[in-house]
This record gives structure tokens, sequence and C-alpha cells, in this order.
């Protein structure tokens, strides 16, 4: 198959998964062509089957802010003309499905299709401002396929926004060859000289990951416990996060690493991961951290509880409990046969979701769709 994928290039989960599977499907023989106006952060490297096409933005002085929608488009009906495009796989809705649509009106003499696969934020906070409701709504419908990442999400794209549309369920995927501990690594000496127990977070610093809560919940554990907190990302809040660190007088004992691309070095240090999340709709930075058999201490929202397995692979919590959260570290923490068996678990549950089992879903959905409407 050719198939063209558009996802926003910028750390954050949606990106990875989409750069993950174009990866997985070049190396299955299929011919991925990815169209964005950067090129996304984990397409490093020349890679046989994958062609990468950036959107260019004209600057208009008529035009007070740039038209990326109209711009991808286009350039999704000239990828598609000459490359032959079976399929726009479109990963967020806004404005990727939007875009795919217009190109698909543009290409009426081909009988190209649109899957779009929904991650999360796209659908329970964008795509709920009055001013994209309709354009949300209308874009998925108009998608000859559409998937989401967890059960949660279906469920709450189809209340939310009244669609009558099927939604295939595929969950995000990891290769667990790739994602394993490697105890060779020397990250640990140099974070927690004195034999600290390492606590992790992993996100892009936005409000609904409350990484402040993560900074509080460390606070109560390492006035128990020696430890230090690792902090992987960037984003609207870490500055505040700082200073929190530095109001609670334990800024000498938080590592902000902000963004880095090999995460298996530093999570294969970690003793514990931290996700009191607001919103997640499957939690793909826990699963890499449970690949690496690190427990996880999350928030019960979205699709964490269908990844996560309370009182096995880690505990759930509700969101903002704090104290509970902080009591659940503390316990893994200061016992350790307990936690080398959630360790053990949390490797195991992340096999669950092993790349080579949930790529042949997505092909098994491409040809459904293809031969469906044809």
């Amino acid at each position: 198959m050719k198939i063209g994928i558009t996802c926003y290039p910028t750390y954050g989960g949606s990106g990875v998964v989409a750069t993950e599977l174009g990866k997985a499907l070049a190396k299955r023989g299929h011919f991925v062509h990815f169209i964005s106006y950067a090129l996304p952060m984990r397409l490093s490297g020349f890679q046989e089957n994958i062609v990468y096409h950036e959107v260019e933005m004209a600057n208009y002085p008529l035009f007070e802010f740039q038209l990326y929608t109209l711009a991808l488009a286009s350039k999704m009906v000239e990828v598609a003309r000459y490359e032959k495009l079976d399929v726009f796989h479109c990963h967020y809705a806004l404005p990727h499905a939007t875009s795919a649509y217009l190109a698909k009106q543009i290409l009426k003499d081909t009988d190209i299709k649109i899957i779009t696969t929904l991650h999360g934020t796209d659908i329970t906070l964008v795509g709920l401002e009055p001013s994209f409701l309709s354009i949300m709504k209308f874009s998925i419908e108009q998608s000859d396929g559409v998937t989401a990442v967890s059960r949660f999400l279906k469920e709450k794209t189809l209340t939310n926004y009244n669609i009558n549309k099927d939604i295939e369920v595929i969950p995000n995927f990891i290769d667990v060859e790739k994602y394993r501990r490697d105890p060779a690594t020397k990250f640990c000496s140099r974070c927690a000289p004195e034999g600290e127990k390492i606590l992790m977070h992993t996100s892009n610093f936005r409000p609904v990951k409350r990484v402040a809560d993560v900074v509080r919940i460390f606070n109560e554990v390492q006035k128990k416990i020696p430890s230090v907190l690792v902090l992987i990302g960037d984003g609207p809040d870490r500055s505040s996060c700082e200073m929190l660190c530095r109001e609670l007088g334990i800024e000498k004992k938080v590592k902000f690493l902000g963004k880095q691309m090999e995460l298996v070095p530093i999570l294969s240090n970690a003793d514990l991961f931290l996700m009191p999340s607001q919103s997640e709709s499957f939690g793909l930075s826990a699963l890499e951290a449970m690949a690496c058999e690190v427990p996880v201490i999350s928030s019960s929202v979205g699709g964490l509880p269908e990844l996560q397995v309370h009182g096995e692979t880690g505990f759930i919590a509700e969101i903002g409990d704090i104290d509970r959260m902080a009591r659940y570290a503390v316990d893994l923490l200061s016992n350790p046969s307990k936690h080398k068996l959630f360790a053990a678990a949390a490797r195991k549950r992340a096999v669950e979701f092993e790349s080579s089992k949930i790529i042949p879903l997505y092909e098994k959905y491409y040809e459904k769709i293809l031969g469906n409407n044809s």
C-alpha cells in the first residue's frame, strides 16, 4: 500500500505514535509518505520506503494568520497525485482530517480514502470549543474510517459529538525490544550519587498533565525516603514547576532534563513513574516506562485504567489525590520485594502492546476500508 501520514511533528504522543507506525509499516514493505510542516521528531535517519513532504507556508500581508489547513490540503493533493496514494492516514482530527476532506474533494478522479486516528485532546479539549464543534463532527463523519487509541476515547467521541460512525479501537503500541531496561546505563550514578530512589515523569508540561502535582507528590515522598525527581520534557508549565521546587526547598533534588530523544537510558534508572494527569486518552509515556520495568502511579482518568492494572503494575488514584499517590509511592519504594514483583508485572503488561501485535491491526483496518469502499 501507499500511505500518506499526516501528524503533528512536535513532542507529543500523537506524533510519536504516527511516526513509529509509519516506520513499522515501511519495514513491512509499504510505501509511507509523511506530510507535515516539519520533520517529525522521531523520523531521523534514512529508512527505505519513507519519504517526507514539507508543507510550505507562504506569508502574505493580507493574511493575519497562516492558512495551514489549506496549505496542507494542497500538499496532500500534490503528493496523492504524484505518488498514487491509496489512503490518507490523519493523526489528530483537527486540522488534518479537515485538510484530507478538502484534498479528497479535489481528487474526485481517484478513489483515495481517509482514515482518522483520534488521540485525545483533539476530542476532549480542542474539538469541544464552540468554534470547532461543527467542523470536528463533520471531519470525523466524512472520514472513511476512524480509529481511537482507547475504549474511553471512542465512547467520549460518540457521546460528545453525537456521531453516527463506527470507531475501531486500536491501542497504542511499543517496540519492547527497544524499550527494555538496560542496567548498564550510567545515568543513575550521576543523578542519584548516594543511591537515592529515582522518580520520573515525562510529558509536554501542559496544564492537563498536572506536573505541579508530580512535584508535590515527590515532596511528600522525599520526606520519608531519600529520593530524587527527574522531569523529562518541556512546555508552558515548566517555569512554574521550577518556581514551585524553589518554594518547597527541593530544587536540588529535582532534575529538569528538557526534551530528550533517547528515553531508554533514562527510564532504565527509574524506580517509579508518576502520571497524575487530568486527562489521558491512553498513556504512552506510562507504557514506555512499564516496558522498562518501572511501576506507574497514575490518576484514574481516560484510558489509563485500560493500561494500568491497579495493585499489580502500579497504583491508580483519583485526580489531585496527592496524599494517596505519595503513600502508594512510599509503600512501593520501601518494600524491595513488592517493588520487584510490580516491576516484572509492568514489563509483562507492556509486552501485550508490542508493536508486532498492533501494527497488523492497522494493516487489516486499511484493507477493510479500501476493500469495503472500493
